[in-house]
C-alpha cells in the first residue's frame, strides 16, 4: 500500500472522496509518522490526537451519508501556534502564555474546521514570531529535516519542518518579514504570503499589525493554492480584511504558464552576502523562465536597500505596543503575586520571566523608537522609507507582471551559528521584507540544491496586491519544468529521518 504520508494534499483528498481510503486511516498514518520522527525534528509543540481523529471520523461519516466533500476534506494540517484554537493550548512559542487555553477559534482556524481540514496540532515557532531560525522558541529549537543540526527557518520553522519531514501534507504559517517564505526556502517546500489583508488576522496573536499575514505552506504549488482558497476571504471581525473576491489561485495553479509574461529581476537583490550556490540556482531559474516563454526585464528599486533598516524600526515599534497587553493581569503567566507586591511590580516580574531575550530586545528597540523626541527621527522616517518601497514596486509593476529573486541570501545555517549576532540573523530576511512593507503577495518555491552544501534554495516570486493568482501561475510553470528536469520532486532527495 502507498505510504499515505508521501501523497500530496490533492491526492489525499481525491482518495478520501472516492472511498479508496478513509480520513481516519490518513490521520492515523500521519499521527504515527509524528510519533516516529518528531522526537528528532521537534516540529510540534502540541499534538491533538483525539481532536484530529474526531475530525477525521466526522469526514468519513459525511462521505457515508453521501454529502459532498470540500476540496481538502480529511486532509491533515499542522497549524502554527500563533492562531487561537478553542480548547487547545496556544503559546506563541512563549513562556508567558505556557498552558493558556483559548476560549475561541481564530477565523482561520474556524475556516479550516468548516472545510473539514484535520488539524493535527500546533507547531513550534520563534517566540511571538520574532526570529528567522525557530531558535527563539521558549520550548527549544526545531531541526531542519535535510540536516537536523541546521535551522528550518523562522519564525515558522515548525510548520516548514512538519512538511519536509512528511508529518503533515499542509501547514499554516504567518509572514511579518518573511516567516512563511524563508522557512519554505531552506526546507525545500512551498510557502505563500498572500496580499496583506487577504487572510483574516482575527485570533492571530499580534506581533506587528501592519505587516503580519497568515498564509498557506505545502509541498506543491497546487496544494498551497487549495489551502489558500480555504483560508482567504473577507472577515468583518478584522478591520484590515480586504472586502474583495479571492483571486482564482487554484485555477492558476492548474494552468501554470509564463508564456508572454514579463518577469522582473531587481539588481538590488544580489551582491555581497549572497551565497554563490544560491545565486547559481537563481540565475538558472531566470534562464528557465526565459526558455518557458517569459520576457526578462532588469529593474532597479533603490529603496530596497533601506528595507531592512525600516522594518527593524516599524516591526519593533508595533510589537512594543501590541505586547503591552501581557501584563500578568488578564491571562498567561503571573509571577511574584504573593500579596506583598504592587501591580506594577508583578507586571515587571512577570514580563522579565515570561519574555525571552529577542522579544525583550525588540520591545526595547520599539519603545525607544516611539519615545518623545525620537518618534519622527526613527519611526516616522521608517514609514517614509516604506512609502518609497511601495512606490518602487508600483513603478516595477508598470513594467513587469511579477518580480523574482532568491528567497534567502544563504541556505540553512547551523543551529547556534548566529545566536549571538542579531544583525547576521536579521540579514536572513533581506529579500523577503520589501514585499511585507508594501503589502504585496509573494511565494517561495524550491529551485534546486546549492552545490556547495546540498541544501535547498528557494525562488521568490512577488506579485502586486490582489494579484496572488500570478504567483501560482508562474510557480506552477516553474515547478512543472523543474520536476520534469529532476525526474522527481526535490524533497525525494532529502535524507531519511
Amino acid at each position: 500500500m502507498t505510504d499515505l504520508t508521501r501523497l500530496t494534499a490533492a491526492e489525499i483528498a481525491a482518495r478520501i472522496a472516492s472511498g479508496e481510503v478513509t480520513a481516519v486511516e490518513v490521520t492515523e498514518a500521519h499521527l504515527a509518522r509524528i510519533e516516529a520522527v518528531d522526537e528528532k525534528v521537534h516540529a510540534f509543540l502540541h499534538v491533538d490526537r483525539e481532536g484530529a481523529l474526531a475530525q477525521a471520523r466526522a469526514v468519513d461519516e459525511k462521505r457515508e451519508r453521501g454529502e459532498e466533500l470540500g476540496p481538502l476534506a480529511g486532509v491533515p494540517l499542522a497549524l502554527k501556534d500563533i492562531f487561537t484554537t478553542k480548547g487547545i493550548p496556544t503559546t506563541v512559542g512563549s513562556k508567558i502564555l505556557e498552558g493558556w487555553i483559548p476560549p475561541y477559534d481564530a477565523t482561520l482556524t474556524k475556516r479550516l474546521r468548516d472545510a473539514d481540514v484535520v488539524v493535527l496540532g500546533k507547531t513550534n515557532m520563534d517566540e511571538f514570531a520574532m526570529g528567522s531560525s525557530t531558535e527563539n522558541s521558549a520550548f527549544g529549537p526545531t531541526g531542519n529535516p535535510w540536516d537536523l543540526t541546521r535551522i528550518p527557518g523562522g519564525s515558522g520553522g515548525g510548520s516548514s519542518a512538519s512538511l519536509a519531514s512528511f508529518q503533515a501534507p499542509l501547514a499554516i504559517g504567518t509572514d511579518t518579514g518573511g516567516s512563511i517564505r524563508q522557512p519554505a526556502a531552506v526546507t525545500g517546500t512551498v510557502g505563500v504570503k498572500p496580499t496583506y489583508g487577504a487572510v483574516s488576522r482575527y485570533g492571530m496573536v499580534a506581533f506587528s499589525s501592519s505587516l503580519d499575514q497568515g498564509g498557506p505552506c505545502a509541498r506543491t504549488v497546487l496544494d498551497a493554492a487549495l489551502l489558500h482558497e480555504v483560508i482567504a476571504g473577507h472577515d468583518p471581525l478584522d478591520s484590515t480584511s480586504i472586502d474583495a473576491p479571492v483571486p482564482a489561485v487554484v485555477e492558476a495553479a492548474r494552468n501554470g504558464s509564463v508564456q508572454g509574461m514579463r518577469v522582473g529581476v531587481v539588481k538590488e537583490f544580489a551582491g555581497e552576502g549572497y551565497q554563490a550556490g544560491v545565486m547559481q540556482r537563481f540565475n538558472e531559474s531566470v534562464e528557465l523562465l526565459r526558455e518557458l516563454g517569459a520576457e526578462i526585464v532588469e529593474l532597479s528599486c533603490p529603496s530596497f536597500d533601506k528595507a531592512l533598516a525600516a522594518y527593524y524600526l516599524i516591526a519593533p515599534s508595533e510589537c512594543s505596543s501590541n505586547l503591552a497587553r501581557f501584563d500578568a493581569m488578564r491571562y498567561g503567566l503571573r509571577t511574584g503575586d504573593d500579596g506583598t507586591k504592587s501591580a506594577e511590580e508583578v507586571t515587571a516580574l512577570t514580563r522579565a520571566e515570561g519574555f525571552g531575550p529577542e522579544v525583550k530586545r525588540r520591545i526595547m528597540l520599539g519603545t525607544y523608537a516611539l519615545s518623545s523626541g525620537y518618534y519622527d527621527a526613527y519611526y516616522g522616517s521608517a514609514q517614509k522609507v516604506r512609502t518609497l518601497i511601495k512606490r518602487d514596486f508600483e513603478k516595477a509593476f508598470e513594467q513587469v507582471d511579477v518580480v523574482v529573486s532568491p528567497t534567502t541570501p544563504t541556505t540553512a545555517f547551523p543551529i547556534g551559528e548566529r545566536a549571538d549576532d542579531p544583525m547576521a540573523m536579521y540579514l536572513a530576511d533581506l529579500c523577503t521584507i520589501p514585499a511585507n512593507l508594501a503589502g504585496n503577495a509573494a511565494m517561495s518555491l524550491p529551485c534546486g540544491l546549492a552545490p556547495e552544501d546540498g541544501l535547498p534554495v528557494g525562488l521568490q516570486i512577488i506579485a502586486p496586491a490582489m494579484a496572488d493568482d500570478r504567483l501560482y501561475k508562474v510557480g506552477a510553470a516553474v515547478e512543472a519544468a523543474l520536476t520534469a528536469k529532476w525526474g522527481h520532486p526535490l524533497l525525494e532527495e532529502a535524507p531519511s529521518l
